[in-house]
């Protein structure tokens, strides 16, 4: 999957209807990785200092400026920085977290890791497949501290009626930004958020993260936190020929070091291009779709602000979806599904058992994602849905 050969995007190249037989493999997502991130890591490398210095800070920077933040902390995963966020607010055993069950696990996870108890709250609907705000109101009690809106799919959340809500009951906002590097207003929603750097992500640091807050004190905290809760890192220590330190707090291990901040540096450069390619798959997508396989729904309105990181199509009740599922893979196309609900996987099941989200289950239930990413091109999207429409009619 981390395939260094670089291929520039094509998405609007003349490109005959029907694939050739010998039509490579389709993934859900592929990273672009080529000789720009291959000399980022070779200069870090021959530099000789490889955990975090100024790489890092020069990437805390760069992603703060390119998200109108006034800074950033660089984290060794989005989960990382979930954590560290819960943890600097000081959420804590007899507190509970909103968070939506239509999400990867470690949404829910990170809300446990403080002590504190996640509650599942439903979909708004399978065209809306963002958190229920009618259902988190229901879900509301006197222990409830902080709500965590996750960006599904790169979708944007809507910010005031969530300010309302949250302001009504004395809630923290948490921003799961995981799908939403690059995404206008994500990170400015509430109290923090944290943005995934994964594999599969808009764009890649292999591993890693980024955290943004809007207090200054919040921000230090996490920073202090990720390093053990030590006062001054390994690089501040020898520019400053002070050996010593301190703790004065509780820390964790979830720094990023100078090779993963070198290529996100140069990922990052790239973001907006490759997300407006992104944008312009997705829009001949869904008018492809709607064309040729009607009966497939299609979450969000048009024009909802996206990233759109994934590709998410409903199949019709009727449709068996691992048939569809192994007929694309016949046809070397990779599909996978987004996501199994967090209240339904077997360690939340023992935990919170009887829980019951409708909305989400039914979306769940026919939830098929396909591929998008920037290496792909206009006859990569017809070759999907032309495969699409040949399995539900088979």
């Amino acid at each position: 999957m981390m395939s260094l050969a670089l291929r520039t995007p094509e998405a609007f190249d003349p490109a005959p209807p029907n694939p050739a037989p010998e039509a490579p493999r389709l993934l859900v997502a592929e990273p672009c990785l080529g000789l720009e991130e291959k000399a980022a890591l070779a200069e870090v490398i021959d530099g000789g200092w490889i955990t975090m210095g100024e790489r890092v800070r020069a990437f805390e920077r760069a992603f703060a400026d390119a998200h109108e933040t006034e800074d950033a902390v660089a984290v060794s995963s989005c989960t990382a920085g979930l954590h560290l966020i819960m943890h600097a607010l000081g959420l804590g055993p007899g507190d509970e977290v909103l968070v939506p069950s239509l999400t990867f696990v470690a949404t829910a996870n990170c809300v446990l890791y403080v002590g504190a108890t996640p509650v599942f709250v439903d979909i708004a609907s399978s065209d809306l497949p963002l958190m229920s705000l009618e259902d988190a109101e229901a879900k509301c009690t006197a222990r409830t501290r902080a709500v965590i809106l996750v960006h599904f799919a790169g979708y944007l959340v809507d910010p005031e009626p969530w300010r309302a809500f949250a302001a009504k009951h004395g809630l923290v906002l948490i921003e799961d930004a995981a799908h939403a590097a690059g995404l206008p207003g994500a990170g400015t929603l509430g109290a923090a958020a944290a943005f995934s750097f994964y594999g599969n992500k808009n764009m890649t640091t292999a591993e890693g993260g980024m955290v943004v807050a809007r207090d200054p004190a919040l921000r230090e905290a996490v920073r202090q936190a990720r390093g053990h809760g030590l006062t001054t890192g390994t690089f501040q220590r020898l520019n400053s020929r002070t050996p010593t330190y301190d703790v004065t707090m509780l820390g964790f291990n979830y720094r990023m070091d100078e090779m993963r901040a070198a290529v996100g540096l140069v990922q990052l450069s790239h973001l907006p291009e490759w997300n407006e390619t992104r944008r312009a798959l997705t829009r001949l997508y869904r008018s492809l779709l709607r064309a040729e396989c009607p009966e497939v729904s299609l979450p969000f309105e048009d024009g909802r602000p996206s990233v759109h990181h994934i590709m998410p199509v409903l199949l019709p009740a009727s449709a068996d979806r691992q048939a569809v599922i192994d007929a694309l893979a016949e046809r070397g196309i990779q599909t996978t599904i987004h996501y199994p609900p967090a209240h339904r996987l077997s360690f939340y099941r023992a935990h919170q058992s009887g829980i019951t989200l409708p909305a989400t289950e039914a979306f769940a239930a026919r939830e098929l994602t396909l591929p998008l990413h920037p290496r792909m091109n206009q006859h990569d999207v017809r070759r999907v849905v032309t495969a699409l429409r040949e399995a539900l009619v088979a």
